[in-house]
């Protein structure tokens, strides 16, 4: 019979991962950075409104989820957790390894600020949709809504 050597993870104290790393490797490969869930349901919409869109252009700041060209918008579908949507209880740090938490969520929240600015700058309606605003079936609707509602807007102008 193989063993399997398990990890030790520091959590205040030594304790084993229960995953071996080929598991864990497995697991974090599947944390997805684009193609998620919510913003397939957020292109679904859009799509069955009308609205054409290409899908995290390289070629602008900050790698928007989705870009409508002719109405010049983008929009970024944001994690509650790694882009810290404030008064959100997805939003909450982990209780360990706090400081690398923080720092890490803060740093992403100046590269998104940032990245908002030159867009902007550049003449693009910058639109962020959060995680719960989506997955919630109480606001889903009201918040796609709103979306469409501001493109049709900017279609007139």
């Amino acid at each position: 019979m193989a063993s399997v050597a398990l990890r030790s993870v520091t959590v205040g104290f030594t304790m084993p991962d229960f995953m071996t790393n080929l598991q864990r490797s497995k697991a974090m490969s599947a944390v997805r950075g684009t193609e998620t869930n919510i913003e397939k349901i957020l292109r679904s919409h859009l799509h069955r409104k009308g609205f054409r869109f290409r899908k995290n252009v390289k070629e602008l700041p900050g790698r928007p989820d989705i870009v409508l060209p002719k109405h010049r918008c983008v929009i970024f579908v944001n994690g509650c957790f790694w882009h810290h949507h404030e008064a959100c209880k997805r939003s909450k740090l982990p209780a360990t390894r706090r400081e690398f938490w923080s720092k890490k969520i803060e740093d992403n929240v100046t590269r998104d600020q940032r990245h908002i600015k030159e867009l902007a700058d550049d003449g693009w309606q910058v639109l962020t949709v959060w995680e719960c605003e989506l997955t919630d079936p109480k606001t889903q609707d009201k918040v796609i809504d709103k979306i469409i509602a501001k493109l049709e807007n900017s279609r007139r102008q």
